[in-house]
């Protein structure tokens, strides 16, 4: 928002004084009046409709059994390696059903989201994830996912990005502030090559750094349309878990790096640096890019130690209460929206899930090695449980709850929704549900408020070349199909590691 200066009378003066305070005021209550935009997509769970009839998953046990939460914490450990594993456990899981074995592949990244690139614009459904910075497409690949097979044979291709086609493009030169890997530059002119080596074995994304439009929406009433010049990876080679489906039509980074989108958009002057994630119930969500929240959010300032090497939403929990029970404990977390389920480490995890289990009068279930939870029970626990976070204010676990269910939907039992981990503590998408989470990085804090992520009047069109609807056939399945580099069968399997 502007602001003219004119000449007045004394009167006038402090008329026009009170004014600006006041719309000062408003600004500073609402967190919208800093001039800039803010412009959101719709996001996806991994196994909504939406996204299973466009990625599949053949594979995938009934929700809310015992076989589907187990696939869900090994699809964790696929996607962010083996910090999340403990000495206990065996991979790659396997589930039987009647005389056929089923491998649970990699499954993929946990929301998507619908973005359109370049001139004319083309539409790519991206994984989102908070732990790593660049946005890549497929591009010009010579190993990567191409598509996705019907369980009948036929082929629904993917949109591939290429230069060549978009009248917008540009190549990305080693001089670029967009280049951060100079070192591999044979001169300043070259085109800046990149490399992205993540956190599952052997899983990459190799090519050049190009720029071109992104095209956004504004999230208020005209809803005006803005082009962005982004620079992105044109990702000529996915390895790994990408090639089993993992990020198909590419990944869009949300960390903290000057590369990544939140990044770029602040640096134009399009949107503050900071952006939220809203999470329903049902698997649908919103992601707001230059989303400040709300004064009246609960806040915690960001652990800025090691940012450089580790640009991750890293928080300080200090306390944890069980009903009346309260311990001081210190201890660093992940917010990771990336990550099914929430994984402590020892002391955090027995504190939590030993005092919860005493505090009830139900008699905990006996260990089941097929589930990842430790602490179930028949009857469901009456049991509040929150964290003070750094600063004082406390982040209530809304339902720390997973229900199990048999096939035919009657319950089965409650568990803690907790797993035990390697060697890092995550804050995962089980325990922000419910929530706005407000991911500032120009105040460096983190931002929560209980929240109704849900519309049911939004309708999404997700992206697609042969039917805009990408709905498959009723009664037929989808699966990747990738290039050189891959193997076509009808069944994901998981990478070794």
């Amino acid at each position: 928002m502007a602001f003219t200066c004119i000449r007045a009378s004394s009167s006038s003066s402090f008329t026009a004084t009170r004014l600006l305070v006041s719309v000062f005021i408003l600004c500073w209550v609402s967190r919208t009046c800093s001039g800039f935009g803010s412009y959101g997509f719709d996001i996806h769970h991994r196994f909504s409709d939406p996204v299973k009839a466009i990625l599949g998953s053949d594979e995938l046990p009934e929700k809310g059994s015992a076989e589907y939460y187990a696939a869900m914490a090994h699809r964790d450990r696929l996607i962010r390696g083996r910090h999340l594993s403990t000495a206990d456990e065996t991979t790659p899981l396997t589930f039987v059903y009647g005389n056929e074995t089923d491998r649970i592949g990699a499954f993929g990244h946990l929301h998507y989201a619908n973005v359109s690139v370049g001139t004319p614009s083309t539409s790519y459904l991206v994984a989102l994830d908070t732990g790593s910075n660049l946005l890549w497409l497929p591009c010009d690949c010579s190993s990567c996912v191409h598509g996705v097979k019907l369980s009948n044979g036929d082929v629904i291709e993917f949109e591939i990005y290429s230069p060549n086609t978009s009248s917008t493009s540009k190549k990305v030169s080693c001089n670029s502030t967009y280049c951060e890997q100079r070192q591999h530059c044979a001169s300043a002119a070259s085109d800046c090559q990149y490399k992205i080596e993540y956190l599952s074995n052997d899983t990459s994304s190799t090519g050049v750094l190009v720029e071109d439009v992104l095209h956004l929406t504004t999230d208020d009433a005209k809803q005006k349309d803005v082009n962005a010049r982004i620079g992105f990876g044109c990702g000529k080679e996915q390895t790994g878990i990408f090639l089993n489906g993992a990020a198909p039509n590419g990944l869009l980074g949300l960390g903290m790096d000057d590369v990544s989108v939140p990044s770029i958009l602040a640096s134009q002057g399009l949107a503050s640096n900071s952006f939220s994630m809203c999470f329903g119930l049902d698997g649908s969500g919103r992601i707001s890019f230059g989303d400040n929240g709300s004064l009246d959010q609960a806040e915690t300032p960001f652990n800025l130690k090691n940012r450089s090497a580790h640009p991750i939403y890293n928080i300080t929990i200090t306390q944890i209460a069980i009903g009346e029970s309260v311990t001081d404990l210190e201890f660093y977390a992940i917010f990771d929206s990336g990550t099914s389920f929430t994984y402590l480490n020892d002391p955090a995890y027995t504190q939590i899930t030993e005092n919860f289990n005493s505090a009830l009068k139900n008699k905990r279930r006996s260990k089941d090695s097929s589930i990842p939870f430790e602490y179930c029970y028949d009857i469901r626990p009456n049991q509040t449980v929150n964290l003070t976070l750094k600063g004082g204010k406390q982040y209530s676990l809304l339902d720390p709850l997973v229900v199990l269910a048999n096939e035919d939907g009657t319950l089965m039992f409650y568990c803690l929704g907790i797993v035990k981990s390697g060697d890092v503590n995550i804050i995962g998408q089980n325990f922000m549900t419910g929530y706005r989470v407000i991911f500032d990085r120009e105040r460096m804090v983190l931002g929560w408020k209980e929240f109704d992520c849900y519309n049911v009047e939004d309708t999404v069109t997700l992206p697609g070349t042969k039917s805009k609807s990408w709905a498959a056939p009723p009664g037929h399945t989808v699966n990747p199909e990738a290039k050189a580099g891959s193997s076509n069968t009808s069944h994901i399997t998981p990478p070794n590691h």
